[in-house]
């Protein structure tokens, strides 16, 4: 099931488009579906915020940089039973890569929601 959320307050020049965690994920997605990408455990990045089976992080609060590419955000993370604020980096590293960066620890019983994503090319977030 994916839980979607409502759009964050954008920040100028905030990105665009689908985001997975490499170019392979891209490159499936738009073979199969976006859909079938999430249900295999694989977590979306958009504007919006993260999205995966059961766990999204929605972004609530959305400010550019001055001086860099880079966004501070804020966030409200919610997997089955468990909801938790988050607080992220987003930097354009290039045109296809971005970095995210928590301030939450990952810990053995969650990933945590750091990591390089990158952007999916004609690939949509499912309706």
């Amino acid at each position: 099931m994916l839980v979607t959320a409502t759009p964050a307050p954008a920040a100028d020049d905030f990105i665009e488009g689908v985001y997975l965690q490499s170019e392979e994920l891209c490159a499936q997605a738009k073979k199969d579906t976006l859909q079938t990408v999430i249900d295999a455990g694989n977590i979306v990045l958009s504007a919006d915020g993260l999205q995966g089976v059961e766990y999204n992080c929605e972004f609530l609060q959305i400010s550019k940089a001055h001086g860099a590419t880079s966004w501070a955000v804020t966030a409200i993370c919610q997997e089955p039973g468990y909801d938790f604020p988050d607080v992220l980096s987003v930097t354009q590293l290039s045109p296809k890569q971005i970095d995210l960066v928590s301030v939450r620890p990952a810990d053995s019983e969650q990933a945590g929601n750091s990591g390089s994503y990158y952007h999916c090319e004609g690939v949509a977030l499912p309706q």
